[in-house]
């Protein structure tokens, strides 16, 4: 309870103090034009990718996708506005709008217990499958040919553009937004690391939700807006987990009820089942896989990832084994040993309270998220100031043909001074792993009541993270 009281007071109301901002997100057109500009430059990237250089660092799709679009989300839009991607995605784009029939306006009406009419079967998801199994092992496919995709233009126009076309005929069979509630492999580590964002979008008084809204208009919809796609009912919303930042709910609550909060960093920390336990494993691991395979000395490895250009089936077999093995079975492993230390180290001085393993071993998880998503950023700091001149000279040849469209095509490569990038990496590490250390031992305060029990049941984690955080190091300071 005194936590919850402490994160209410340390929220700011972003509406409150800027009122414009609300104004915006309330227009009908607000996400169709956050949409739209994205929607043109992905058509731009999917042609380039098809018609454009097959060179890599010649093309728009791989410099621009690979290397400015995934900096600026794991670094930036993650830890401050969350979801905030999802809102502005070109991907479900199409799905949503031949679900509803409509660009921008509402369509008022009933469709399977909702306020809209909807075009399409809008069949209820499978409950077998309402997790993020299927992301996971999604992610964990793209992660495996992450070289071809940005390496091979063609390969990165064909999977994006596929990941246009199932959603579009996902929306005709299942309601709201079910490709990325359930299968895109971007969703599910946007939805784990928005856990750690400063942004959230809640109500103001989950009170009135619960005890005055009658019409529950941000899940059902309204004349005044869509039935919320992600199926977000506002009155219990207490995560950044599967909120897409649509702002529907901002337009058709009846209540005034929802705004936007700046809060602290790592305010959701509530791991809820397995799945997402094991996306916190796979995230770590991919992180590490990579920075060992493109940043350490074993040129083999680069090697074995890069089938398309070596050919080396069995290395690339042996590689694509070896990372599922560490990612599903092996690094959960470890993990296990760790908390079941922790648990017993607990157990023998707690006071009265007993917290089952599985609880211990779900929430404990979060642990990996906070030094997770600084490692990734540790990682991807170095591809922007080692290859952020490639922005500018394919900006003005985005196809690789030779054009000179605004005149810097012909800036030569040049690195941004790569010798701090370690200390920007050792930097970030320390903040993830004092997050992870800090936001474990709040975790362990509200599972044990007992404060040394709680501080026990933390001692094989910590030391964990630690080793965690040697290991990154040694791969980025060489």
């Amino acid at each position: 309870m005194l936590t919850e009281i402490k994160a209410e007071t340390q929220r700011i109301d972003i509406f409150e103090k800027l009122p414009i901002l609300k104004r915006i997100v309330k227009l009908r057109s607000f996400q169709f034009f956050a949409i739209f500009p994205n929607l043109v430059l992905f058509y731009i990237f999917i042609l380039a990718g098809i018609f454009g250089s097959p060179i890599g660092n010649a093309n728009i799709i791989i410099v621009f996708v690979w290397i400015l679009w995934w900096f600026l989300l794991i670094s930036v839009m993650v830890p401050f506005v969350g979801r905030l991607w999802c809102m502005m995605c070109p991907l479900p784009a199409f799905g949503d709008w031949l679900q509803r029939l409509a660009l921008i306006g509402v369509r008022p009406g009933k469709t399977v217990g909702l306020n809209n009419k909807l075009f399409g079967l809008n069949k209820r998801w499978p409950r077998a499958l309402s997790n993020i199994w299927l992301q996971n092992i999604g992610f964990l496919a793209l992660a495996t040919i992450s070289v071809l995709l940005v390496t091979r233009p063609i390969v990165s126009a064909v999977v994006l553009g596929s990941m246009v076309i199932l959603p579009t005929v996902m929306a005709l069979i299942w309601r709201g937004r079910a490709f990325c509630l359930y299968l895109c492999p971007v969703s599910g580590f946007l939805g784990l690391y928005s856990m750690t964002s400063i942004m959230e979008l809640r109500s103001k008084d989950k009170e009135i939700c619960r005890k005055v809204c009658r019409t529950k208009n941000c899940r059902a919809g309204s004349e005044r807006g869509w039935a919320c796609p992600w199926l977000v009912y506002m009155g219990a919303l207490d995560r950044n987990n599967f909120c897409g930042l649509c702002m529907e709910c901002v337009k058709s609550c009846p209540h005034d009820n929802i705004t936007l909060y700046l809060r602290p960093f790592c305010s959701d920390t509530e791991i809820k089942g397995y799945d997402e336990a094991w996306k916190a494993f796979i995230m770590l691991v991919l992180a590490m896989a990579y920075s060992v395979v493109l940043l350490g000395p074993w040129g083999f490895l680069k090697d074995w990832a890069n089938i398309s250009e070596k050919g080396n089936v069995t290395g690339f077999l042996i590689y694509a084994s070896v990372l599922w093995f560490s990612c599903l079975i092996g690094f959960p492993a470890i993990y296990f040993v760790f908390v079941k230390l922790g648990h017993l180290l607990a157990k023998a001085k707690s006071q009265g309270n007993s917290v089952s393993f599985k609880e211990m071993f779900i929430r404990y998880s979060y642990t990996l998220v906070p030094l997770g998503l600084l490692a990734w950023i540790a990682f991807s700091f170095p591809l922007i100031m080692v290859n952020g001149s490639y922005i500018l000279s394919v900006l003005s040849d985005p196809l690789g043909r030779g054009w000179n469209l605004f005149g810097t095509a012909h800036i030569p490569w040049t690195p941004v001074y790569p010798e701090y990038a370690v200390y920007i990496q050792i930097g970030l590490l320390l903040v993830g792993l004092y997050y992870g250390i800090q936001k474990g031992l709040e975790i362990a305060r509200q599972l044990w009541n007992d404060d040394e029990a709680a501080f026990r049941s933390m001692i094989p984690v910590t030391i964990l993270l630690v080793a965690i955080t040697i290991a990154f190091m040694k791969l980025f300071a060489g």
